[in-house]
């Protein structure tokens, strides 16, 4: 069965989270027969006036004209394919436009327009919204439920967790609180809002299905409640609300064979976006614990590798030179069984915890190094610094991204093909040098296969001695090696 993972880029959508309530409001609702509809509808008006509508405007030569718009997958208003040329594209110069019999000069791109939500969460104009609304925007309009609209700037945005805060100058403004998603249950009801297809301010209903859903590839820090509320393209960013109108989750993702509803849909938890929207309004990043380690899941056959009795923990693949795993002593081979008396349920989850630590936070690890098990503490440094990773890219003058079943049918790859896709090229880069453009897919790095922005990262990060680092790139049918010296 063929599923797709849209992330709002039809429509990119709107974001919630709960708005001021009154103590009588914040009550559990009394939701016998009689008054159960009462809730939905109490919700709805509680919320609407803080929801607002999200247009971008994104200059095409900003993004090498990658073929669709903001957010990855299905943009409207996009120019070009996904190698970033128009069809006349090496027919611009005038002398070939009248050598090859042009009459005139091909149209010029337009720019790209994206649509999306989010919502108030300050009365001065904080507004939160996914990080793929308003990727690479080189205008921000926002329309308030009252109509108004308004310029806003962007204040600062997490790719990692999909989410982006911007703001508009606003006194007093209706805004929304997050709630507690930690105390969500499955089977809860929840409600969702947001503009499907453009429809401002929809409202569904369903329960929550799932929590703690992760290994979807949608983002690189994943921690999904699943719900089957109707969304669809247009409610990524919306907001999941509980019947005390506090929202507990910003929908991000849905899984679909058609492009529509089909009862699976994705939100981040309202814990985590309230620690990245905290610490992007305070100082306009986030900043992330950083242990400096390459991990890999064990499985049957590395634990009978290892000789290990069971199949349990997360080996160490690499350490990072001078990381803070490094300085304590990890070593490359060791499983990690525990963390602060935690059983490490899967990689998944032992990244995600590390990375909302805060730096300067003790951790004890319980390891099994070569049959022996061992308690080692570690002061985690911060993710700033990991970031020969990033600045090996930035050197290539790429930016890539996981690659979702909607990315590969966008740009005709098939289902079996693992990589991340290039979203971006900068003009003049050894990338852009060497012919790559956006659209590509990055299969491997050093001869290492990539399957999703972590392992891209990992093998730059192995990568980081070298002069040059080999990149293996599938562009439609074809495949080929680029070596790129990156001093």
């Amino acid at each position: 069965m063929k599923l797709q993972y849209i992330t709002a880029a039809l429509l990119l959508t709107f974001s919630i989270q709960a708005a001021p309530a009154t103590k009588a409001e914040s009550a559990d609702c009394a939701c016998g027969p009689q008054q159960f509809s009462k809730a939905f509808t109490r919700v709805a008006k509680q919320a609407s006036p803080a929801v607002v509508f999200i247009k971008v405007e994104i200059n095409p030569g900003d993004n090498d004209n990658f073929g669709y718009g903001p957010g990855g997958s299905g943009g409207s208003g996009s120019q070009g394919g996904p190698g970033g040329q128009g069809p006349y594209a090496p027919f611009n110069d005038d002398f070939l436009q009248r050598f090859f019999g042009f009459q005139g000069k091909p149209q010029q791109p337009q720019p790209q327009i994206g649509q999306g939500s989010g919502f108030i969460v300050s009365p001065d104009g904080y507004i939160m919204t996914n990080a793929h609304v308003v990727r690479g925007a080189d205008k921000i309009e926002v329309t308030l439920n009252d109509g108004e609209v308004k310029t806003a700037t962007l204040i600062g945005a997490d790719p990692h967790t999909d989410l982006a805060i911007i703001k508009i100058d606003a006194k007093d403004s209706p805004y929304l609180l997050l709630g507690d998603s930690e105390a969500l249950e499955v089977g809860e009801w929840v409600i969702a809002i947001g503009s499907p297809f453009q429809l401002q301010a929809s409202l569904t209903v369903g329960v929550v299905s799932a929590k703690g859903r992760q290994g979807l590839n949608i983002s690189d820090l994943e921690d999904f409640i699943q719900t089957d509320a109707a969304i669809n393209p247009g409610n990524s960013g919306g907001p999941l609300l509980d019947l005390n109108g506090h929202v507990i989750g910003i929908n991000t993702a849905i899984v679909s064979r058609s492009g529509g509803y089909m009862g699976i849909g994705f939100a981040i938890p309202s814990n985590m976006a309230r620690n990245v929207m905290d610490q992007i309004i305070k100082k306009g990043s986030v900043t992330r614990g950083f242990l400096g380690v390459s991990l890999q899941t064990v499985d049957k056959e590395i634990a009978a590798g290892f000789n290990l009795a069971k199949v349990e923990g997360v080996l160490i693949s690499g350490i990072e030179k001078g990381s803070p795993a490094d300085k304590a002593g990890l070593q490359q081979g060791d499983v990690i069984l525990e963390y602060n008396g935690k059983p490490i349920k899967s990689l998944q989850t032992f990244r995600y915890d590390i990375s909302l630590m805060n730096p300067e936070s003790k951790v004890n690890f319980k390891i099994n190094r070569k049959g022996k098990i061992m308690m080692i503490p570690v002061t985690l440094g911060s993710a700033a610094e990991g970031t020969s990773p990033a600045v090996i890219s930035q050197k290539l003058g790429i930016e890539v991204e996981n690659m979702s079943s909607d990315y590969g049918r966008q740009l005709g790859y098939t289902t079996t093909e693992e990589g991340v896709v290039i979203t971006k090229v900068k003009p003049g880069s050894p990338a852009a040098m060497a012919g790559i453009r956006p659209g590509y897919l990055i299969q491997a790095v050093n001869h290492k296969k990539i399957s999703n922005t972590t392992d891209y990262e990992a093998a730059l990060n192995d990568a980081s001695q070298n002069k040059r680092v080999l990149l293996l790139i599938r562009h439609g049918k074809m495949t080929r090696f680029y070596s790129i010296r990156i001093d």
